[in-house]
């Protein structure tokens, strides 16, 4: 069990920094005072062939020397603040800011509740309000602030005691990127991890599927690690988002037009770009080898489409 014992002391040293619960989650409605006028829907898309942008929101297609990438599987996503920005000079939090998610200082500091968040899968809803609480306006750009992903890696381990030499596994990555978040107890696969306090940007839980017999399949690895995790922004220059925030920035391809006398309801898709977002130092042979010494180095989301239905 040495040798396996590594894989997870290794993997407590990625660097996640920064983007499932047995249920889903409600999606965020506000059922009073009634509103039956047209809504404003969100979703979100995973796309790993979406072009992979860089923090400044520019294309960034080759990976540096010595680092390999893959294109993560995406379960769920939370959001915890979402806004509308009529130009690229309008700072974050002077737009049109339809939600935000809601917090606690259960664990002593102001943190997003956990319990609260809504998880949303491929093409699944994450807002749905009343689209008179979207001020009427021309908006060239979505923000969206990202707080927790959860997602499949594959990864490679080689065994030694029991014979099994070089496997290729599969395991379940829990990443918390909000700036605090107050955590009670919560699924990264099949097992639960039980936290009951606040925990800072960063914070990750990682779960092997089953190993093969005779290997026995360990509980869950978790850690807390700064890190640096790109956060793409095409307005970086004349609109920079808050230091520790996920506040992933897009530019609609043709300005959103509100006049506030709308019928019908209006969804946006809101295309996130998965293209090799999970990244680490290699050590040579393209495969993501903790146990081998391969450390992430960034993970999560390169880019941010919003696209009207």
């Amino acid at each position: 069990m040495r040798k396996l014992s590594l894989l997870f002391l290794a993997i407590t040293l990625i660097t996640f920094g920064s983007c499932k619960k047995d249920d889903p989650d409600p999606v965020p409605t506000t059922p009073t005072p009634v509103d039956n006028g047209p809504r404003l829907i969100l979703k979100f898309r995973f796309d790993s062939t979406q072009v992979r942008l860089n923090g400044q929101g520019q294309p960034q297609l080759t990976l540096p020397a010595g680092h390999a990438a893959q294109n993560p599987r995406f379960n769920t996503m939370s959001s915890h603040y979402v806004e509308f920005a009529p130009t690229a000079w309008t700072l974050p939090g002077t737009g049109s800011v339809v939600y935000h998610a809601p917090e606690t200082t259960a664990g002593g500091a102001n943190a997003i509740d956990f319990n609260q968040s809504v998880n949303a899968g491929q093409n699944g809803t994450f807002l749905n309000i009343p689209l008179s609480q979207l001020a009427a306006g021309t908006y060239e750009y979505l923000r969206v602030s990202l707080a927790y992903q959860n997602y499949n890696i594959n990864f490679r381990y080689t065994d030694t005691q029991f014979g099994q030499g070089a496997m290729d596994l599969t395991g379940t990555l829990a990443s918390f990127i909000g700036f605090n978040t107050y955590i009670g107890t919560f699924n990264v696969g099949q097992q639960s991890v039980t936290v009951n306090d606040d925990k800072l940007q960063g914070f990750w839980a990682f779960e092997v599927d089953p190993l093969p017999a005779p290997i026995p399949t360990p509980a869950p690895t978790v850690g807390q690690a700064p890190g640096v995790t790109t956060v793409p922004n095409p307005i970086f220059d004349s609109s920079p988002i808050p230091a520790g925030s996920c506040l992933v920035t897009g530019g609609f391809a043709t300005p959103l037009v509100i006049t506030g006398n709308e019928t019908e309801d209006i969804e946006i898709v809101v295309s996130l770009s998965t293209n090799q977002s999970f990244e680490w130092i290699d050590n040579g042979d393209g495969y993501f080898e903790p146990a081998a010494g391969d450390v992430v180095v960034d993970m999560g989301i390169r880019g941010l489409i919003p696209i009207v239905q």
